[in-house]
């Protein structure tokens, strides 16, 4: 038996792709400053694996921004305007991760949506019956042999033509078929070239067969492979899935001639059994028994008898899924050793595999034993009061009165807003002296006193800030957290907090999720004082913001020993009880953030209600049942696609919901048509993720594409997302001219009356 992994962090221990990448962009560093720190990281990571004792170590895991970008790169899927531009290779792959303005030209960047069910984003190919897709040598093989050089032979990884095509957004027109004989060459062509190179195997990932998939997908896929495979020639390819099964497909990747098949026995339920059923003796299995998305240490025992009752010939031992969805290390962590023994990172999931492997040749008994240990005892203690107030919760909990429409009415008259209000999402630019003066009261370097009295400035000048610019409903700006999950979980009990457990999310965007290490309850108030005091300094509405208990469990490691559905309506309950402390203080709109609702939906249609939506919906209408009919709840989705789920978004029963729209052209528009949605919206009208800002008449544009599909007395008007993110500058540009725009269609429409 063998170990390896899928992919490895490429953010660097101490997050120094992504420092070096925002140096980038700055024009701190050249180019090739930036590129010599991504061979660096490449080479310190390989030898890192080798070090743990990594049989095969994968190549091409490794990206700037995102692997599917890379992929359009490499087979060069470019927009022509991108590809002609006079631009270096390196910039014409940023422009289209984060969009570009200045002499050369003005790009808009590619859609971004989730990648499946976690809180990582991709980048979306826009395809056109014009797109050529070829291969000419590039990143794959240049990295192969980068690490060829430094002794170590690697198996460069591709995400493959299925998923490729899958995760694709057709232009005008286009479809599968266009692509499909480009994309065979291509592929093809990559894999002589990687021969030529002297690479052994070749991973190519296919997570896409993981999702429900039609007769036509599957003789699609069929008819690729079998064709590609025919040319494979001595190089062995390993087919690569993970986040669920491959029911659908199971019984024709057997029969085509892959050398290797990894299946996720983690998140894919069937998969053992289809193991079971029968596996090839001429193919090894890359069994994924490690958790990629999870930071809980491996049960051994379970393990090992899984991997006996899989009964294979021949058997690798891999991850569930790339290792990118966990921070990088425990041991720069600071938690009690009694503490820190359940927790097995990125570099940790290395020594489990290796022991695992070992111990699966009857090697090292004592390390099961240790294990063993670990598991023998309960973590942590139940909070019965907390357990009781669950196990009373009955219907009319989760049921606010009264009806919509007729809160509506109650909330037109109590509000008083104009037509097209405009809002922001919440959060404001996190500037350097922010972060410093954060920093400095952490290390109480200065008093608690001096901090409240900083952040108090803050909301003061952008509340002024907000009114000058003409907003309706004003934010707070939330200059007081690090993290819309983290800064929750720093006021709740039952929370833990690494130091350094950073994830990518996005390009250069980390997060830092926290650890729900046992029964989470509120003990004070989290937000008020911040929310009240903005409100005090205007007339206008001042949101209330807050994230919703899904995505504060979705953006956290959840616990492994209770069920999603009972630490949800652990979070459900805290967050109602600031929820009703805001109503309480004069908060008169309220706004509960579920960005991450779609992130934990299962991938199979047939498995969402009875194993998600039957619950994360509840949960929500938990949090706000209880607030009276005058106060306004306001919640906000982003980069995810929801069209397939609105009726369900309809049923969390708020009164206005601003969606992610800019990047993806809007496209949720007709859904929320064609479904009869009955909740206000706010389609955000500019990309905050990008740093170009929008002109007003391209909001205007917006606004009118938005209001041929949505009545104009259900629209807000607002931006895509939070701008914690963003510069001053061009944050302040950009709400200059969506407030601009706001008025210019607002006087259109009374000139029409």
């Amino acid at each position: 038996m063998t170990t390896t992994i899928i992919g490895f962090p490429r953010i660097g221990a101490q997050r120094e792709l992504k420092f070096a990448t925002e140096k980038y962009f700055r024009q701190k560093i050249t180019a090739e400053q930036l590129l010599q720190t991504g061979k660096e990281l490449r080479k310190r990571h390989w030898q890192l694996l080798q070090n743990a004792g990594i049989n095969q170590i994968p190549s091409n895991d490794f990206s700037f921004y995102d692997n599917l970008l890379d992929t359009a790169f490499l087979f060069h899927a470019l927009p022509q305007e991108i590809a002609t531009a006079n631009l270096s290779a390196l910039d014409k792959y940023f422009a289209l991760a984060r969009g570009y303005q200045g002499p050369v030209g003005d790009f808009k960047a590619w859609p971004m949506k989730k990648w499946f069910n976690t809180n990582y984003h991709y980048l979306v190919p826009q395809l056109t019956k014009t797109t050529k897709f070829y291969y000419d040598g590039g990143k794959i093989k240049d990295e192969f042999c980068e690490a060829l050089r430094l002794g170590i032979k690697t198996r460069p990884t591709i995400i493959g033509p299925f998923t490729l095509l899958h995760l694709s957004e057709f232009v005008a027109g286009a479809d599968a078929d266009d692509f499909t004989a480009n994309l065979l060459t291509a592929y093809t062509n990559l894999i002589q070239d990687l021969t030529a190179a002297g690479a052994e195997w070749l991973q190519i990932d296919e997570p896409a067969l993981v999702y429900d998939l039609s007769a036509t997908q599957i003789n699609w896929f069929n008819n690729f492979y079998q064709q590609l495979l025919a040319a494979k020639g001595p190089l062995k390819i390993l087919l690569q899935t993970y986040f669920g099964d491959v029911r659908d497909i199971y019984s024709s990747l057997i029969k085509l001639d892959f050398d290797g098949i990894g299946l996720d026995l983690i998140e894919g339920k069937k998969n053992a059994a289809l193991i079971q059923s029968g596996f090839p003796a001429n193919k090894t299995l890359f069994a994924g028994v490690v958790n990629g998305k999870n930071i809980w240490r491996n049960h051994y025992q379970k393990t090992l008898t899984l991997l006996e009752q899989l009964s294979v010939a021949n058997l690798t031992l891999t991850t569930s899924c790339s290792l990118l969805h966990v921070p990088y290390s425990v041991q720069t962590e600071s938690f009690a050793p009694e503490i820190k023994q359940h927790f097995a990172f990125a570099q940790e999931k290395l020594t489990e595999l290796t022991q695992l492997d070992q111990l699966y040749n009857h090697q090292q008994p004592d390390w099961l034993k240790q294990n063993q240990q670990l598991f023998a005892q309960p973590r942590v203690k139940e909070d019965p009061e907390l357990k009781e107030k669950i196990a009373q919760l009955t219907a009319k909990d989760f049921v606010r009165q009264p009806a919509f429409q007729q809160r509506r009415q109650l909330q037109r008259k109590a509000l008083n807003l104009p037509l097209l209000p405009t809002t922001t999402i919440g959060s404001f630019p996190q500037t350097k002296t922010i972060k410093k003066m954060r920093a400095a009261w952490r290390k109480q370097e200065i008093s608690a006193d001096q901090y409240r009295t900083f952040i108090q400035q803050q909301i003061k000048t952008w509340v002024k800030w907000q009114e000058d610019a003409g907003f309706d409903v004003l934010v707070h700006g939330e200059f007081e957290r690090n993290d819309m999950v983290e800064y929750f979980g720093q006021h709740l009990d039952g929370y833990l907090f690494t130091k350094n457990g950073w994830v990518q999310s996005y390009g250069t965007r980390g997060v830092k999720p926290p650890i729900i290490w046992g029964d989470v309850v509120r003990k004070s108030p989290i937000t008020v004082e911040w929310s009240t005091y903005a409100q005090s300094l205007t007339a206008k509405p001042v949101k209330g913001m807050l994230t919703g208990p899904v995505t504060i469990l979705n953006w956290s490691f959840p616990r492994e020993d209770i069920s999603l559905k009972e630490a949800t309506w652990q979070l459900a309950l805290a967050i109602q009880a600031e929820v009703l402390d805001l109503e309480a203080h004069g908060i008169k709109i309220i706004q509960i953030d579920e960005a991450a609702l779609r992130e934990k939906l299962p991938l199979r249609k047939s498995d969402w209600n009875s194993e998600y939506l039957s619950w994360a919906i509840p949960a929500f209408r938990l949090v706000h049942s209880q607030v009276k009919p005058q106060t306004q709840i306001h919640t906000h989705m982003c980069y995810s696609e929801f069209g397939d789920i609105i009726p369900a978004i309809d049923e969390m029963d708020a009164d206005v919901i601003s969606f992610e729209a800019s990047r993806s052209n809007l496209e949720i528009l007709q859904q929320l048509q064609d479904q009869h949605f009955k909740t206000l919206v706010g389609p955000g009208v500019y990309d905050i993720h990008s740093p170009r800002v929008p002109t007003k008449e391209e909001i205007v544009t917006e606004l009118h594409e938005i209001l041929r599909k949505v009545p104009a007395e259900n629209v807000w008007v607002n931006p895509d997302c939070g701008l914690k993110t963003r510069q001053e500058k061009e944050t302040k540009a950009s709400l200059l001219n969506l407030t601009a725009a706001a008025r210019q269609v607002r006087r259109e429409l009374q000139s029409n009356e």
